[in-house]
């Protein structure tokens, strides 16, 4: 019996495709903490924290479909991206008041998900939308903040916590602290005029 634990992650997605659907929990796993941390920074408006961790999710889920290993990049980065995107979109749509489902959903029992079937897929006018509004966002973002606070929101959303990058940096945790504090009182400020 083959330990999967020990592929690799674009050796498990093959394993995926070919319709071993377990080798998605182990992927799942080896993600989670980083969804985790990429959503703690993060705020939406009407919601908490596990909103933002099951738009995370729903991020590496698509990482996980529409990853492609022929365009040469890891796997880790890809869902990196796709996360953010995900948490982005949802942050966006939330601080416009025109996404009301998501911040007052009710989960579906299993037999009425059935019955609901698959969403429909996103239209390409919608994705492109969707990655203007991101870099949008990101635009915002940087013009925001400083360079040192730029360096420290990325090395976060990395998933290095507080001593790590302090480390890395040669400052104390206590001034790394500070600089987050900043970026979330800058950040809770996007969308406001």
């Amino acid at each position: 019996m083959k330990n999967y634990q020990k592929l690799t992650d674009e050796e498990l997605i093959k394993h995926i495709r070919g319709g071993e659907d377990f080798c998605m929990d182990v992927l799942i796993e080896r993600y989670k903490r980083q969804v985790r941390n990429q959503a703690r920074t993060l705020y939406l408006i009407g919601g908490d924290s596990d909103d933002l961790i099951q738009e995370g999710m729903l991020g590496l889920f698509k990482a996980i479909r529409d990853y492609e290993p022929e365009h040469q990049v890891s796997f880790g980065a890809f869902a990196r991206l796709c996360v953010s995107r995900q948490l982005y979109s949802a942050i966006q749509a939330s601080n416009r008041q025109k996404n009301m489902p998501l911040n007052s959903y009710v989960e579906l029992s299993p037999e009425l998900r059935e019955q609901a079937g698959s969403p429909p897929e996103r239209s390409p006018e919608d994705l492109l939308i969707d990655q203007e509004n991101m870099e949008s966002l990101y635009a915002e973002i940087l013009e925001r903040l400083s360079p040192f606070e730029s360096e420290i929101l990325k090395a976060y959303l990395d998933g290095q916590n507080y001593t790590e990058i302090a480390a890395s940096r040669h400052k104390s945790p206590k001034s790394i602290d500070n600089a987050m504090q900043r970026i979330r009182r800058k950040l809770s400020r996007i969308g406001q005029p």
